[in-house]
């Protein structure tokens, strides 16, 4: 029988639902789901429509199974905002955009579909996957909009589970607060990609449980996961997409995986016999699942007594703490390394592999190279095959302490952990076959070494050389906390060289307050832009450590694209993906190429930049403000879709933060908000703010801070408004959109800029609420008077400049970088 803790899934004793009503096969923008009606899959293994729990005035809609367990509930859509009434309606825009309304027509949950449909109808297929598609497409797999990509507790046969690293989007599965609240809870499972990817269950922001890395057959601390004649397990790893996907063989079969309330994560199959759910698996079977309980450089068997021991070669770090059953400390080296080939590797095996969150990873070496590699690397604590499958290959390297690991009775694997060269005498006794692997390496790297040649020492030397100076950097810029950025490849100063023809002045694309940037082309045809950090720039130097640090995390396709960086004694350059229409400001403020942006070009790059925005304050592993969201920094690549760059002054935020206050302000004056410039205060408000000022000008083709008009000396933003109050919204529009735009559309536009750029920031929308503005016919609110909308300030001067201007106001310092 299921477990009580899953009593939250067998609910259907108290759900309220109006049994009676329509059965609807499919939603299309004429026939949308109301209260009491439900939408059936083809052979009714699932039903969508309203429910509630213990309360029947709220409502929520939701997905359950209709065959069997009817009530099991697997998918919630306003888990955050249920309805408080029954008389809530599931619509389809004509653009394909899924939106939930309560009584009084007000959007309580929207899919937010960036895709534009032309017939969009949304269906409910057998598998429990909810989608909205083309009616006319007959590809069953090209969907607009899926429920699989956004799981609440459950995650079903053939979900992907992962990121996809094209559009950032991440699919993880998160518990319910209680038994009878499907609010997100405490709870999450991540597909976590810092170094080589694991499965993580957090609360909050803590690991709690860790699966173990992918080792070609199953997740390594998880052995009884592995392919039998009921399920199919997939872990794929591509330029596009990095996910986990779990299938049943029989689709008579049901089975699902489950984050309870309290965190537990258990796999429950159907009993026809007893009529129940029961379950197969739970991930946390004993306290040596626990993340970390051993602490560092220990390992955990439950069997033994005390369950936690220091490998060999270690010592407690804690001695007394130890004796007292206190081993969240974990041990420390006997012997320090000296970091020389005479240092060796004893074999650990039958273990579950430690945290790879700071690991180095390569698919074509064997264990031999895997080793040496490890030997010439000071910082490699550890080496172990990367996929177990055909006899072994690839490798895996820990570069850092190694954590969370345990002795498994079956399906452990061997782990080479590195030692000084006084401690391998010490395990003859203990280990003869630890003796034989690490004698053989140590053969092997002797006789490598006699036939290293000087220039390849010279070289290895400088190699190094450059990757103390990249973790020195790192360690500088996160003030001493774990390094878990994601590892960005290194180019080599020869190779940028000859890309950019030395650097040459015709390869020179132009130069801000960072410095110069290059295009160039690598050897293989790539074309790459260049950042050059000016050596006289001290402002260049933090913006390079903060711009390496915050973008190697972000994935988006409205993001521009971090290749790689390159740091070499003074040198030190950023490589990214080279745009070939170069910045949004040569276009919409060029009077030739402005006629190039008709009306369906601006609104998607409109929308392209509010998306990438939304990635930035919710849906990224961070949250961060931009800080200087312009023209100017929006990149137009060879189809003109928008991505947002320069990072160098983004700041992040706690997942509980919302506003922050610096003492210096830096950005560019006329996007900033009124409360960033004049008080110093950021949040994501001041980047809506930003948003709204660019969206302004995109649709007139002026610049906010250069615009002039006979009739007054207000700035763009005072002239928006001045025109809207007077009705006559349309006398802003660029001349060159006089025959492409759509009348609504265009109204609607400036309604939303001006409702990004109100004066107090608790008026404007959040970047979730304007991408639904965007893709919705729904009636907007009034916007209140701008912020910066009167007679220009001393700050305003000619944007032409790309010299940086400072300024005193109110004892904040405001630093403005032009055009960098």
């Amino acid at each position: 029988m299921a477990s009580s803790s899953f009593a939250i899934l067998l609910f259907f004793s108290i759900l309220t639902r109006t049994c009676t009503g329509t059965v609807l096969d499919t939603i299309t923008p004429n026939k949308p789901l109301r209260d009491g009606n439900t939408l059936l899959s083809p052979n009714q293994t699932f039903e969508l429509g309203f429910f509630s729990l213990t309360d029947p005035k709220v409502r929520y809609l939701g997905l359950w199974y209709k065959k069997i367990s009817s009530g099991t509930i697997v998918w919630v859509a306003n888990r955050e905002t249920p309805i408080s009434d029954t008389v809530g309606t599931l619509n389809i825009t004509g653009q394909g955009n899924l939106i939930l309304v309560n009584g009084t027509n007000h959007v309580v949950w929207s899919s937010n579909t960036s895709a534009i449909a032309k017939s969009p109808v949304a269906e409910l297929f057998d598998n429990g996957n909810f989608v909205v598609r083309e009616a006319n497409d007959s590809n069953s797999e090209n969907f607009l909009w899926q429920s699989y990509d956004y799981p609440t507790q459950t995650v079903l046969p053939g979900m992907k589970f992962g990121t996809n690293l094209v559009t950032g989007h991440e699919s993880f599965q998160s518990s319910w607060k209680s038994s009878d609240d499907p609010a997100q809870g405490q709870f999450s499972v991540h597909l976590d990609l810092h170094g080589y990817p694991q499965m993580l269950i957090r609360k909050d922001n803590d690991i709690q449980y860790r699966s173990g890395s992918w080792n070609g057959l199953r997740f390594t601390g998880t052995p009884v996961l592995r392919p039998d004649p009921i399920f199919t397990y997939e872990f794929e790893m591509n330029e596009r997409e990095v996910y986990f996907r779990y299938d049943v063989l029989n689709r008579s079969l049901f089975a699902r995986y489950t984050i309870s309330p309290s965190g537990l994560l258990q796999r429950f199959s159907w009993s026809d016999r007893i009529n129940d759910w029961v379950i197969i698996a739970t991930a946390q079977t004993d306290q040596c699942e626990n993340y970390g309980f051993c602490g560092a450089y220990a390992t955990c068997e439950i069997n033994n007594n005390p369950v936690c021991s220091c490998l060999e070669g270690f010592i407690p770090k804690t001695p007394k703490d130890w004796n007292m059953l206190l081993w969240s400390d974990g041990c420390v080296r006997r012997t320090p390394l000296n970091c020389s080939n005479n240092d060796g590797f004893v074999r650990h095996p039958g273990i579950k592999l430690p945290d790879t969150s700071s690991t180095w990873y390569n698919r074509t070496i064997g264990l031999k190279e895997c080793a040496d590699v490890c030997l010439r690397n000071c910082s490699c604590t550890a080496y172990a095959t990367l996929d177990i499958r055909g006899g072994g290959s690839g490798c895996l390297i820990w570069l850092n302490e190694l954590i969370d690991i345990r002795e498994l009775p079956v399906g452990g694997q061997d782990l080479y952990i590195k030692v000084a060269a006084s401690e391998l005498d010490n395990f003859d006794k203990k280990n003869s076959s630890a003796k034989k692997v690490a004698g053989v390496i140590a053969g092997a790297v002797i006789f490598i070494i006699s036939l290293i040649t000087a220039y390849c020492l010279w070289w290895r030397n400088q190699r190094n050389r450059r990757i103390e100076k990249k973790r020195g950097m790192r360690n500088e810029t996160s003030q001493g906390k774990k390094d878990d950025d994601m590892e960005l490849p290194m180019f080599d100063l020869t190779t940028i060289a000859n890309a950019t023809n030395d650097f040459s002045h015709s390869n020179k694309l132009g130069e801000g307050g960072f410095g110069p940037v290059y295009r160039g082309t690598l050897l293989e045809g790539q074309e790459i832009a260049v950042k050059r950090l000016s050596k006289s720039s001290g402002q260049g130097l933090n913006e390079f450590k903060n711009e390496v640090i915050l973008i190697a995390k972000l994935q988006h396709r409205n993001l521009v694209k971090l290749l790689g960086c390159c740091i070499d004694d003074d040198e030190k350059m950023l490589i990214y993906e080279y745009m070939h229409n170069k910045s949004l400001d040569c276009f919409i403020f060029d009077q030739t190429r402005s006629k190039l942006l008709d009306w369906n070009k601006r609104m998607h790059i409109i929308s392209g930049i509010a998306r990438g925005l939304l990635y930035l304050h919710q849906d990224s592993r961070l949250r961060i403000i931009h800080r200087d969201l312009k023209a100017s920094n929006i990149l137009l690549d060879s189809d003109l879709n928008p991505k947002i760059s320069d990072f160098g002054l983004a700041r992040t935020f706690g997942l509980d933060q919302t506003s922050a206050n610096t003492q210096k302000v830096v950005g560019t004056y006329g996007y900033m908000s009124p409360e960033y410039a004049v008080d110093g205060l950021f949040s994501v408000k001041s980047d809506v703010f930003s948003f709204g000022v660019l969206v302004l000008e995109i649709l007139s083709g002026k610049r906010n801070r250069a615009f002039s008009h006979p009739d007054h000396n207000l700035n763009l933003l005072g002239h928006a408004w001045v025109l809207w109050t007077k009705g006559t919204p349309l006398e802003l529009i660029d001349e060159n959109l006089a025959d492409s735009y759509v009348l609504s559309e265009i109204v609607r536009c400036i309604n939303i800029a001006l409702l990004c750029v109100q004066q107090k920031p608790e008026d404007r929308p959040n970047m979730s609420s304007v991408v639904v503005m965007l893709n919705s016919e729904n009636p907007l609110a009034q916007p209140k008077q701008p912020g910066f909308f009167m007679e220009r300030t001393p700050f305003d001067k000619d944007t032409s400049s790309s010299k940086n201007h400072s300024y005193s106001a109110n004892e904040i310092t405001i630093t403005e970088l032009d055009a960098r």
